[in-house]
């Protein structure tokens, strides 16, 4: 196993400490006990990298697509090269199983290369004019410096939408990634810089997130700002955007409904959607967390997830036998230990764990609740943990009406065999993502975003560059 670093910080094509020495330790979610430090980025750093990020913007701009291209698939190949190390210290400072940590890698490669295609298809368009002497096009050129706000759920992933698509557009990036997670984004931005990216083009930086954002969102250098994290802070920092004319790009929480019907195919739903409920210990942005299952199926589908919950094999996540880590921080064990009493103290049935697993680590045994009122505070707050909610419905209306009834809409899933059933729940379930019958979401080539609360923008498929360039006009007569 390859030692744990203390992480530095990346500005101007350097790695460095921070400039007044402060570090953050950085703990093992599966012992509690600290790994490493990762340095805390101060005033003076943050105006080293916008400073950076200016003079790598105007490197960067006039660097040509292809090239840019070339570059980031250079970049991808480095990462996927260095996979199994990268994955080692992600599970390292997060808890993932090893093999999840190993996917989120190579998938992290295989989006850097798609936004290289990109980058070579950022078209702009000749409008037809009135007049025969008279040239209408459009240019779409790089909006500028970004700022990008990135969590701990997934390390990798996170980070690399952002500055892939910044880079593919031609934009400089300042990226603060999450201080429980340091040292796999920084292999990410390691890669970029092994393969030549210029000084200044991307920078990290790591410290407290208020602090960071409040100085860099403002700041006349940044002309994109782009956040995934919690509602909350979306909506101040959306609103701190906004104050500034920022284009702003927002991935915020969830709290996913899968509605499966009388006519599923029970034995596919199950297996599907069950372990993807518990993968990254359900911390994850679009885990499905509210089974609304039709009556004649719900008794069943109850009692499979519970028996699937308490066969799961938790523990560390460099044991290959296990399937499910530690919570990635201290502070999300009481979190659900609130919640899970809260939903029984409601009347909600506890069908599988609701408890802690030991006293070393944070662990937290993989939970089923079932028939939870909606009063309780876990049918309206997000859990962010491995903690299922297995309730039935008699009328399709009053699944819908279920799915719909949060202000949070990121994603959802279905299972039916009725294509009637199927082409009304694309219409009328209100979720930036809707997969049926199948896992179809976060994939480098499709949308990923979501509607309402859940925030705006998209961080994957053609249009996700689009944040990232401004249209110009230019018209000529002669």
């Amino acid at each position: 196993m390859i030692p744990y670093p203390d992480t530095l910080l990346y500005i101007d094509g350097v790695w460095r400490p921070a400039s007044d020495g402060r570090v953050i330790p950085v703990l093992d979610p599966a012992t509690g006990g600290r790994i490493g430090t990762v340095a805390h980025a101060g005033r003076g750093d943050l105006d080293a990298a916008l400073a950076a990020a200016d003079r790598g913007f105007h490197v960067w701009r006039l660097t040509p697509a292809h090239d840019r291209a070339k570059l980031m698939r250079k970049a991808a190949d480095i990462l996927r090269a260095r996979a199994e190390d990268v994955a080692t210290l992600m599970v390292r400072e997060n808890g993932k199983p090893l093999a999840q940590a190993r996917l989120e890698t190579l998938a992290g490669a295989d989006i850097i290369d798609w936004f290289a295609g990109e980058a070579q298809r950022a078209y702009g368009q000749v409008i037809p004019s009135r007049a025969p002497d008279v040239l209408q096009m459009t240019l779409k050129l790089p909006v500028g410096p970004v700022a990008a706000f990135t969590p701990w759920n997934f390390p990798i992933n996170q980070v690399v939408r952002k500055l892939s698509a910044a880079l593919a557009a031609g934009c400089s990036i300042i990226v603060k990634a999450p201080e429980e997670t340091p040292a796999s984004p920084a292999e990410l931005l390691r890669a970029f810089a092994d393969a030549g990216l210029p000084a200044g083009v991307a920078n990290l930086v790591f410290g407290v997130p208020a602090e960071i954002s409040e100085y860099l969102i403002p700041h006349p250098v940044i002309r994109k700002v782009s956040f995934t994290g919690s509602t909350p802070v979306g909506k101040h920092l959306a609103a701190l955007a906004g104050a500034h004319m920022k284009r702003a790009t927002m991935e915020l929480g969830g709290h996913a409904p899968v509605i499966i019907t009388a006519d599923a195919d029970l034995d596919l739903a199950a297996a599907t959607i069950i372990p993807n409920k518990f993968r990254n210990a359900g911390q994850v942005c679009v885990a499905p967390t509210r089974f609304l299952v039709q009556e004649p199926l719900a008794d069943a589908f109850a009692a499979r997830f519970a028996e699937a919950a308490q066969r799961l094999r938790v523990g560390n996540g460099m044991d290959p036998d296990t399937e499910m880590g530690p919570l990635a921080n201290e502070r999300r064990i009481p979190a659900l230990e609130a919640l899970v009493a809260d939903a029984v103290d409601h009347g909600a049935r506890l069908l599988a764990g609701g408890r802690r697993i030991g006293n070393e680590g944070w662990f937290y045994a993989p939970t089923v609740l079932a028939d939870v009122p909606v009063t309780a505070r876990i049918m309206n707050e997000e859990p962010f943990g491995p903690v299922a909610i297995v309730n039935r419905f008699s009328a399709l209306e009053d699944a819908i009406a279920e799915a719909n009834r949060l202000p949070f809409a990121l994603a959802a899933f279905a299972f039916t065999r009725d294509t009637a059933t199927a082409t009304r729940l694309g219409a009328e379930v209100e979720a930036g993502m809707l997969s049926i019958n199948h896992l179809g979401l976060a994939l480098p080539e499709i949308p990923f975003g979501g509607m309402k609360e859940s925030g705006h923008g998209t961080e994957g498929g053609s249009e996700a560059l689009d944040a990232y360039l401004e249209t110009r006009l230019v018209t000529r007569k002669g």
